[in-house]
């Protein structure tokens, strides 16, 4: 059986593969999306929530970008939560809890409905290429499928297999099947491959479980939103809750740990250092008498219960005996135990920046076949490769993230330029430049570069527009206006801040610690002008950030130049290394092998020194 020709085929309908293939049809390539169960596009495979630290800001990118992520979590979300906000702006990171049949459901539902994207379900198992280019792929059911591009996001159903106690059977996740073949193709194509772990925690009857015992943890009284669109927003929430385990958990935990394929040598390959199992938590804090444990809802109307905090795969015996004894979890019932799963991965930096693979031209990856763990890195990854390998067959210039313009561009840098050897997680401290790299001015950094390509409509734009306008109106007004020591003292001394002698401007007063915009909403002319000119929230705290760290975001913009000097340098493709003889061994070594498009990538390759770099500047001319 031979299909019609497409000019992208995305194999997963994943979180990645969902964005790929969302942003390469949006572009106007003709997009095929081969799943193995259209049922489960766009699946919560673990928790039900987006965002978070650092994550929150990249679901706010992927939406600045056109991309569809954030949309569909404002449209199933059933809790909204701001992270760190008793921290500076740079830190904080939306999160919101969703229901998990709905996000599905709406990613299905947003992807239909997208004229040039065609769905088909089977298994791909073989990947067809001709001169060093990918030409189409094969299917389970010998369907044959040619195109111009092709985009891998198989998440964790290569090779798969599930492990519960001294239980294993092939599966990418819980009751559906493995994928096999394409890793052996890969591997024949000469790409290296490597196995990572990840696991799952029990999923809990929530008739079961005595909320009274646990501390309730609600939703923000004001819930934002992830999406710049015209999203709902949230006017009821659901709660979580939280308890602990103790010592008596611990000791049960520990009675499994002869049947545990972590402890025991059955697994092999490396988990996620920063969400640890269970039992690898009790092994290795084994001093901390108790842990958190989160009961969070599946959706709106379910009784099921996702048991955050207690990943693991011990037997289901030791599972069930352990978590009823902790707090509330007395007469708990399981709807399915934890399981932890291995999968084969692609170390990443066999990548180029748009993620097309250096060896075969036009086929990219997305997702945790490059090795990182999360919805949103998936799901951005996926954007950025639908974007490029739609670009990249309509001959036009790719579009490629800097560090310094999102964390989008951090996660690629990061693992094209140092690969991963676990599961790859991103954190604010990962970006040297988050006081940039804000949640709330993603559409600011990114909507115009979306808005040239096409996946940004012109009322985005304008709604853009009219944002900064206001923002940059409102500012100027606030440093222009004058306030009297009689109107604002009042506001100091209640702030315990020291008051001023003399009249002074508005923004000198906004750039203390303690001092916010609202507090000036108490003087007469600052509170007429606001209020006359309708700004919404989302306006008046970027007035807010911008004037109270505009020294930081100037000294951060400083460095961000001096470093684009060296990102702008680019290197040959052909470039001999070998001659290169005033560099180290190791360094020639590591360039050979990971052939940076540039400079400023050269630079962040471990094992490369400044003095190589500069060897290397001298080389090229510099």
């Amino acid at each position: 059986m031979i299909l019609e020709k497409y000019d992208v085929i995305v194999v997963g309908g994943g979180h990645a593969g969902s964005e790929a293939a969302a942003a390469a049809a949006n572009l106007g390539s003709k997009t095929l999306l081969i799943t193995m169960n259209l049922q489960t596009i766009g699946q919560m495979s673990c928790n039900p929530a987006m965002g978070g630290i650092a994550k929150g800001q990249i679901v706010r990118e992927i939406d600045a970008l056109g991309g569809l992520s954030g949309i569909v979590t404002d449209k199933t979300m059933i809790q909204f939560k701001m992270l760190n906000l008793s921290k500076g702006p740079a830190m904080w990171s939306p999160r919101a809890q969703s229901d998990r049949m709905r996000f599905s459901e709406e990613w299905r539902l947003q992807l239909e409905s997208i004229p040039n994207l065609d769905f088909f379900q089977d298994m791909v198992v073989e990947l067809l290429t001709e001169n060093d280019q990918i030409i189409g792929v094969k299917t389970y059911m010998g369907a044959v499928i040619y195109s111009k591009a092709v985009i891998l996001t198989n998440g964790t159903f290569l090779n798969g297999l599930i492990h519960i106690g001294n239980k294993q059977f092939g599966g990418g996740r819980m009751g559906e099947k493995a994928a096999f073949g394409i890793t052996e193709n890969l591997v024949k194509l000469g790409f290296e491959a490597g196995r990572m772990k990840t696991g799952t925690p029990p999923r809990v009857d929530g008739r079961s479980i005595d909320f009274s015992k646990m501390e309730e943890q609600k939703g923000d009284t004001n819930p934002q939103k992830f999406s710049y669109t015209n999203t709902p927003k949230l006017d009821k929430q659901r709660s979580c809750y939280i308890t602990y385990t103790n010592v008596k958990v611990h000791e049960v935990l520990r009675e499994g740990f002869e049947r545990s394929p972590l402890f025991n040598g059955t697994i092999k390959s490396t988990g996620p250092r920063y969400c640890p199992s269970i039992e690898d938590k009790i092994n290795r804090f084994a001093d901390r008498e108790r842990h958190q444990i989160f009961a969070e809802p599946e959706g709106w109307q379910t009784v099921e219960f996702y048991i955050n905090g207690f990943s693991t795969s011990l037997p289901d015996d030791i599972q069930i005996k352990a978590l009823q004894l902790i707090p509330g979890f007395e007469k708990a019932k399981f709807f399915r135990p934890g399981y932890a799963i291995e999968y084969d991965y692609f170390p990443p930096t066999q990548l180029k920046n748009t993620l097309e693979t250096k060896n075969i031209n036009h086929l990219y990856f997305a997702g945790q076949i490059n090795g990182t763990t999360g919805y949103e890195e998936a799901a951005a990854q996926g954007l950025m490769a639908g974007i490029n390998a739609s670009l990249k067959i309509q001959n036009k210039e790719p579009l490629v993230l800097k560090r310094n313009e999102a964390y989008i561009g951090v996660l690629i840098d990061d693992l094209i330029t140092k690969g991963t050897e676990e599961p790859y997680r991103m954190f604010t401290s990962r970006a040297e430049y988050r006081m940039s790299l804000r949640q709330d001015n993603a559409d600011e950094r990114l909507t115009p570069l979306s808005y040239t390509l096409g996946l940004a409509s012109s009322e985005r734009m304008q709604n853009l527009d009219k944002k900064i306008k206001q923002t940059n109106n409102c500012i100027e007004f606030i440093k222009s206006t004058s306030i009297t020591k009689e109107e604002t003292n009042p506001i100091l001394l209640q702030k315990n801040s020291t008051p001023i002698s003399q009249t002074v401007k508005a923004d000198s007063i906004l750039v203390r610690p303690n001092i916010y915009l609202k507090d000036l909403e108490n003087i007469s002319s600052i509170n007429d002008y606001i209020k006359s000119n309708h700004f919404s929230d989302e306006v008046l705290e970027q007035v807010e950030i911008k004037i109270k760290y505009k020294g930081y975001i100037d000294k951060e913009l400083e460095n961000v130049e001096k470093l684009n000097r060296l990102e702008n340098i680019k290197i040959p493709s052909n470039f001999d290394y070998s001659k290169l003889n005033s560099i180290s061994t190791e360094a020639k070594q590591k360039l050979m092998k990971f052939k940076p498009e540039t400079i400023g990538q050269a630079s962040r390759i471990s094992g490369v020194s400044p003095s190589d770099i500069n060897v290397l500047l001298i080389y090229m001319g510099r």
